[in-house]
């Protein structure tokens, strides 16, 4: 079989704050992949690097009081601390933020500019005054300038539309809550509409992306012309600044992806690579593994930058979905927000690996962390079927190690060497949870097994020493394949299982040949059950560093007088209003109302869909962008204020009939307005 060479990349991520579980979805995946090449022989490597640039590292290094180097140098340390403590190994790991990039990035510009490819322009741009920044785009929010929903990002919205965040209705800056200014400003643009034919080619062609992806931009953006992509940044801003525009500095987006070549750049220099040959040489495989948030990105800007520099170009963007954490979004109110040192402080990483490989399949689905299901399911597979192999049998040979010639064991092995190709595909594709469930299936024709044998019970007859060595054998010879199979996800088992056999690191081939003979070494503890009390200490621990970080709440003096310390961040973010009549006030009919259903609303990320009573048989249908902050289920039965008088409007997924209301600033921090029971539908709020 041909030896394939294979680049790897994940996304880059960025300097301003911790690794945490959501991320951990993207490395694992990853890195199980990579491990998965390198098992088989191929010549694989996995480059990442920190996104370092950009207005928030600036910010955040001016509020630590340290210089932006220092604060993307500690950050890097942390990231890569936490990285190699759950197995996930980078052939190399760098900064956007080097010399190597700085260059590369030059190289790439020049291409684009010698193509004609970069037009020069006045930009309105929002400011934020009290942190003296322009705002990129992700650092503003505001009402969609399109359908009216809140909190949407600043260059697009759920419902599809995009836009610049001067399009907003009352945008507000991330960093300071304050309303921006509109200033202007010269900008660089690639007019990407000049590659249209070949991104339309390369997106929908060649298997280069998974087919909802090739449909979603199909659909979303290749059907029109695609706009031209803002590059560059006027100071002051932390990144590279352009050589031949002073001032201006190319946008974390521009240089970030390139951070994937130079990585690789660095990786050849130190190893005596040859770099022409992992960069533009066709027989190269690349493959990115992102989320799907970066979709647009990685399959249009990058592939464009990529082909007219004369790079390589991706051979498959694998994408995956989002983590939700028991049925919820990841949210740090409800302490699931969980840093990935944090959970080291109590759990087996090798855990998580394991439950993130049995749920990540080759779509683009989301994924939930069940607390309750992490913990039965690590200790029935890992424990319970796989480990339990091994604890049951090695001890047996410690004496006498391996029969010389490997045993009748009525085909189990040969089934188990049959499933290799399978459980090759599925990783591959991949089809982690596929690939589980073929090594499962093994495990449980293996116990019952042993389990007949009952080795404890031959080691009490002499006579039948020869019996409980074939039978030992066999157990560990069935374990061994399991665990070669499954140690893309599970290398410290892997480890430790070889550790115990005296084995060289594994290959893939050798799970198709039986070892005998061999010296067993004392067995030592592999797996550790998980405990439903490190759960609990875990997430108090989630709770306590938010409370720490949030420490402004209700507090009692003594005498039990209460005294509130209300924070006045809302208003800042959003002033009151101009001043209205009470003849003004009245024009708006607002009643309470029963939510009699709620529904999700299939490809909206925001809306539920409720209808509600005003009494009698008037009902109401409207969609509410809560989604992130309620499950339907708990808000059928609630008595909520609804504007019953707003003009009837037509939404790609239906006619909203009228508004819940809601406070908070959106996302996970919405609260829609309750009115106490004794209250009845349809009775206006005065």
């Amino acid at each position: 079989m041909t030896k394939r060479r294979i680049l790897v990349t994940s996304a880059l991520p960025y300097a301003n704050g911790p690794i945490h579980l959501g991320h951990l979805v993207e490395y694992i995946q990853t890195d199980i992949w990579v491990r998965f090449q390198k098992l088989r022989g191929n010549n694989c490597r996995y480059f990442c690097a920190d996104d370092t640039h950009g207005t928030a590292i600036m910010i955040s290094a001016r509020n630590s009081g340290v210089t932006e180097t220092q604060w993307i140098e500690r950050v890097s340390g942390e990231h890569q601390s936490d990285f190699a403590r759950f197995g996930i190994e980078f052939d190399h790991y760098g900064s956007t933020h080097s010399s190597t990039n700085r260059q590369l990035c030059g190289e790439f510009w020049k291409s684009l500019m010698d193509s004609d490819l970069v037009v020069e322009r006045q930009v309105e741009q929002l400011f934020d005054v009290q942190a003296n920044t322009f705002l990129a785009d992700r650092f503003v929010k505001g009402t969609c300038p399109a359908c009216q929903r809140t909190d949407q990002a600043g260059d697009n919205c759920e419902c599809g539309h995009t836009y610049s965040p001067t399009d907003l209705i009352d945008p507000i800056s991330v960093h300071s809550g304050t309303r921006p200014e509109l200033r202007s400003a010269k900008h660089l643009f690639v007019q990407l509409e000049q590659l249209h034919e070949f991104l339309e080619e390369w997106t929908q062609e060649g298997g280069h992306l998974q087919t909802e992806t090739a449909n979603y931009l199909k659909g979303h953006f290749l059907h029109e012309e695609l706009r031209d992509w803002d590059v560059s940044r006027p100071g002051p801003y932390f990144g590279f600044e352009i050589p031949d525009s002073p001032g201006n500095y190319w946008y974390v987006w521009f240089d970030a992806p390139i951070g994937y070549v130079a990585t690789t750049k660095q990786w050849c220099e130190q190893t005596g690579e040859d770099f022409e040959l992992w960069w533009k040489d066709d027989s190269t495989e690349v493959h990115h593994f992102i989320g799907k948030d970066i979709t647009y990105f990685h399959t249009l800007f990058w592939p464009g930058m990529l082909k007219v520099a004369g790079f390589n170009l991706p051979t498959k963007v694998h994408i995956h979905g989002f983590l939700n954490v028991n049925g919820k979004k990841m949210a740090k109110r409800d302490f699931t927000f969980i840093k990935a040192a944090t959970y080291l402080n109590h759990l087996d990483p090798e855990f998580l690996r394991y439950y993130y490989a049995a749920k990540l399949g080759p779509r683009l689905d989301d994924l939930d962390l069940n607390f309750e299901e992490f913990v039965a399911k690590v200790n029935s597979d890992l424990v319970g079927k796989i480990v339990n192999l091994a604890s049951r049998s090695a001890k047996f040979v410690r004496d006498t190690g391996l029969s010389k010639l490997y045993p009748d064991d009525g085909g189990l092995f040969q089934k188990g060497s049959e499933a290799g190709e399978a459980i090759a595909a599925a990783y591959e594709d991949c089809d982690y949870n596929k690939a589980m469930r073929l090594i499962l299936e093994l495990a449980d024709r293996a116990n019952p097994f042993v389990e007949n044998a009952e080795p404890w019970n031959l080691r009490k007859d002499d006579s039948k020493a020869q019996q409980l060595q074939d039978v030992c054998t066999v157990a560990i010879n069935l374990f061994r394949q399991i665990v070669i199979y499954i140690s893309p996800v599970l290398p410290g088992l892997a480890s430790k299982t070889s550790e115990l056999l005296g084995d060289e690191p594994y290959a893939w081939a050798d799970a198709q040949k039986p070892i005998t003979g061999t010296v067993v070494h004392p067995f030592k503890h592999m797996l550790k059950r998980a405990d439903p009390k490190d759960i609990e200490k875990m997430t108090d621990e989630t709770k306590a560093e938010f409370e720490a970080a949030n420490p402004d709440g209700p507090q009692s003096e003594s005498g039990g007088n209460s005294t509130f310390q209300d924070s006045d961040e809302h208003l800042i973010a959003e002033p009151l209003a101009e001043e209205i009549t009470i003849d003004d006030f009245a024009k708006v009919d607002l009643r309470v109302a029963r939510v009699i259903k709620a529904e999700e609303v299939p490809d909206a990320r925001k809306l539920l869909k409720l209808t509600v009573s005003l009494g009698g048989d008037t009902t109401r249908q409207l969609f509410a962008g809560i989604k992130k902050a309620y499950q339907p289920e708990n808000l059928v039965g609630r008595l909520v204020v609804i504007v019953a008088n707003l003009k009837p409007r037509q939404m790609r997924f239906g006619l909203s009939e009228g508004m819940v209301t809601a406070a908070g600033p959106g996302g996970e921090d919405v609260f829609v307005l309750g009115v106490d029971e004794g209250a009845a539908p349809g009775q206006r709020v005065h």
